[in-house]
């Protein structure tokens, strides 16, 4: 199960700590990395010209049905994405059907 280390909330929704690895199979949430405090994302697409920031964006907004931005690390592995008008037992209980 995620660890609340990766969550952190904020007055208009929260804070998710991700760590990215690019070029999968497909999009898919994989675990929590306890080390680097962050939830371990597989994408699809290659880290060029903003195609795997966007597959980001795209798949977290599905899962979540809230508007998602990258507040940090748009040209690293680790992201902090944000999650608007949602709080950490939402994200929790969404998150537990991938684990």
């Amino acid at each position: 199960m995620i660890c609340l280390d990766a969550i952190t909330p904020t007055k208009d929704g929260i804070l998710l700590e991700v760590e990215v690895s690019p070029k999968s199979d497909k999009f898919r949430i994989s675990g929590y990395n306890e080390w680097r405090k962050a939830l371990e994302v597989k994408i699809k697409s290659v880290p060029q010209k903003g195609k795997a920031n966007k597959e980001i964006i795209n798949e977290f907004s599905k899962i979540t049905q809230h508007h998602v931005e990258i507040m940090s690390g748009h040209k690293s592995h680790h992201k902090t994405l944000k999650i608007y008008d949602m709080d950490e037992k939402e994200l929790l209980n969404i998150l537990k059907h991938y684990f």
